[in-house]
């Protein structure tokens, strides 16, 4: 209770916006008394961090859920308002079509008015139609007998974060909507044009930094265009629903009869019309144009639509519905076949483009979600008989992932080799799942793996295996290498010995480079060549468990309290010995470095075992010959043992010296003794 009572009391204080480190520093000396009460409140304000790293984790994930959701939301809502935008403007030309059926006298007097504006309209599409011949850069379309309806300039804004993008300039007719692009001439040069009844307007809600600004959805994506004033927005909005249902207002109205002319009825009395239409009788056979169904008429027009309302599969389905469909006796039936499976064909094209446009763009820093995203458009486009082209994309995407999280793992100290092979075991087992239909794809997997691992070695080779790094440190990390490389074999991929090629070159020149340094440093301290005083019976009591935990006992050769009776060097060649045949057994796994580390460990013994006292020195020979001896009899059977335990091969360099110093081994040399001479009388 008094812990948490302290723990709540902490959290306040640090919470408070004027805490100061410095003076909660000299409050907290003064009110502790001895090291164990500062080691407790130690204690506690490294619990409140790591309570507190926690709490600001779980936040964090909980607002990157909720990021994803409200994304999702956005995307339903958007697609809502495209549907919503069509629905609209259905049920307004529904209306306007409903308005159409007035009486006689009104159709009379407004074709009257009608009459009367025409000779002003066709002046102003003239002029409309001669100032985008001259003003307009590199439009080359016909404007003959088009209804100019509006013209004005906007401003094009990134549908990302609404930035200004350019400035541009709408010519709009009843068939077509020209948008050009104002240069800094105040010149005019063509971009491109659309069909308005092929398009979408969405009025878009004032913003703090956006205002007046429209949505126009076009077969090429959406686009954001934005007026000066709010005045401007509402007529473009008006205009362009104008020229949407422009046909449908310009149609006779349905339901009554034409009348019929008058001047027929004169030409009648007098002469014989040289055909007569008759109405076809029941028997007759309709027309073909009647047998094709009312939806292979719009499905290009639909799977546009769906592909720009982002349902994807329903387009796809739609495509190959209409292909079945073709490839039936139908087709006969169908006057205009080509036409229609022409435009099919299109559509099914844009869809596979807009598709692997989304697969490209799913790439993220973490992995999982990158493949997570690329899902959907992965499976459609599988579907669809598109496996080359979205497992090369597929695999761009996962490289890029990759690749970025190597560099943050590098740069916050973390483990690479886990981290790589465990999202390349990843990459495979879902590019395997999803081609494992198609054999054929598994190359392309397998050319990637090469690559990245190429890649992979590389890093490895520039930032872990540089020249002068230390054979333990080139052991540990092959280590690391090697040990989760192996699991991929569970999924069918061996690439161990690749790995192992890449890495071949620059581990021969560690090694050599390590051999040269540890001859060298061989005999480079002055050796006394006497029995080793380790000064207490600690020092030697701690010698002795090292040396027992590297796998040779040297108890029997400990005399006194705080003596061994072997040198100094000899002790320590000893340990260095041992934890270098360590390494040496790590790299040795691998066959083609093991001739290398074997000649590293030979020379490196017969270095030590070669070593001999000065001439001028007083030194026991039986004692020198007791060192070398201990050397080959104790140490180089422990050492080749150790060897083949840790790398499963045998160390034949040792075993060939081994055998060959115990044939050379000699009995001791008697000790030297001094000769008194005294003269006799």
């Amino acid at each position: 209770m008094v812990s948490a009572l302290v723990y709540i009391s902490i959290m306040k204080e640090f919470d408070n916006p004027k805490f100061s480190v410095e003076k909660y520093t000299k409050d907290l000396t003064r009110e502790c008394v001895g090291g164990t009460d500062l080691q407790q409140r130690k204690k506690e304000i490294e619990a409140y961090n790591e309570t507190t790293a926690a709490t600001l984790k779980q936040t964090c994930k909980k607002n990157y859920m909720e990021f994803i959701q409200t994304a999702k939301e956005i995307s339903h809502l958007e697609s809502e308002m495209y549907q919503l935008s069509h629905i609209l403007i259905e049920q307004r030309n529904i209306l306007a079509t409903m308005t159409d059926g007035k009486t006689s006298s009104r159709l009379k007097q407004e074709s009257l008015e009608v009459e009367s504006s025409t000779a002003a309209e066709d002046v102003e599409n003239s002029h409309a139609t001669r100032a985008v011949k001259e003003m307009v850069q590199g439009f080359n379309g016909n404007l003959e007998g088009k209804t100019f309806l509006n013209e004005g300039a906007l401003i094009e804004l990134d549908t990302n974060d609404y930035r200004p993008i350019q400035r541009v300039f709408f010519f709009l007719f009843n068939d077509v909507l020209i948008v050009c692009k104002v240069k800094h001439d105040k010149r005019l040069d063509f971009l491109t044009e659309y069909d308005p009844k092929k398009i979408a307007v969405i009025n878009i809600k004032d913003l703090d930094g956006v205002k007046n600004a429209i949505n126009i959805i076009t077969p090429d994506g959406s686009k954001i265009y934005q007026s000066i004033t709010a005045a401007g927005k509402t007529e473009w909005i008006e205009k362009l629903e104008e020229a949407f249902r422009f046909d449908q207002q310009k149609k006779p109205k349905k339901g009554q009869a034409p009348q019929p002319p008058t001047r027929v009825k004169q030409q009648s009395k007098t002469s014989t019309p040289e055909k007569e239409t008759t109405p076809l009788s029941p028997g007759e056979p309709k027309s073909l144009e009647d047998e094709t169904p009312e939806w292979l008429s719009t499905a290009s027009e639909e799977i546009q639509t769906l592909v720009a309302q982002r349902h994807f599969e329903d387009a796809q389905e739609l495509i190959k519905r209409t292909q079945d469909f073709m490839r039936n006796e139908n087709r006969k039936k169908i006057p205009q076949a080509d036409a229609i499976e022409s435009k099919v064909k299109q559509q099914e094209l844009k869809l596979i483009n807009v598709l692997l446009k989304e697969l490209s763009n799913s790439h993220n820093r973490n992995l999982q979600i990158a493949l997570r995203a690329a899902k959907r458009p992965l499976k459609i486009l599988v579907e669809m008989g598109r496996y080359r082209q979205a497992s090369a994309n597929l695999l761009k995407v996962c490289a890029v992932s990759l690749r970025v999280a190597q560099r943050e793992a590098r740069r916050n100290n973390a483990d690479i080799s886990e981290l790589f092979f465990c999202d390349l075991t990843q990459v495979a087992c879902d590019f395997l799942t999803a081609f494992e239909q198609q054999p054929a794809c598994v190359s392309a997997l397998v050319v990637w793996c090469n690559a990245e691992l190429q890649y992979f070695a590389s890093q490895l080779i520039k930032h872990y295996l540089t020249k002068g790094t230390s054979l333990e440190t080139v052991a540990k990390c092959v280590e690391r290498v090697r040990k989760p490389s192996t699991k991929l074999t569970e999924i069918g991929l061996d690439i161990s010995y690749h790995l192992e090629g890449l890495l071949r070159t620059t581990l021969e020149s560690l090694i050599e480079e390590s051999k040269e340094r540890l001859l060298d440093s061989v005999g480079r301290t002055e050796e006394s060549w006497q029995p080793y005083n380790l000064q207490t019976k600690s020092n030697l009591k701690r010698l002795l468990l090292e040396l027992d935990v590297l796998g040779i006992d040297v108890r029997t050769q400990a005399t006194g309290d705080t003596w061994m009776n072997l040198t100094q060097s000899t002790v320590v060649f000893i340990r260095h010995f041992l934890q270098l045949t360590e390494h040496c057994g790590c790299l040795a796994k691998c066959e083609t470095l093991l001739q290398s580390l074997e000649l590293l460990l030979k020379e490196l013994f017969v270095a030590q075992h070669s070593l001999k006292p000065p001439s001028d020195m007083a030194v026991d020979p039986n004692f020198v010959m007791k060192n070398k001896i201990f050397l080959v009899d104790n140490l180089l059977p422990i050492a080749i043992e150790k060897f083949r335990q840790i790398s499963g091969r045998q160390c034949e360099g040792l075993r060939e010296l081994h055998t060959k110093m115990s044939r050379k081994q000699g009995a001791p040399v008697p000790r030297q003794r001094s000769v008194y001479t005294t003269d006799v009388f």
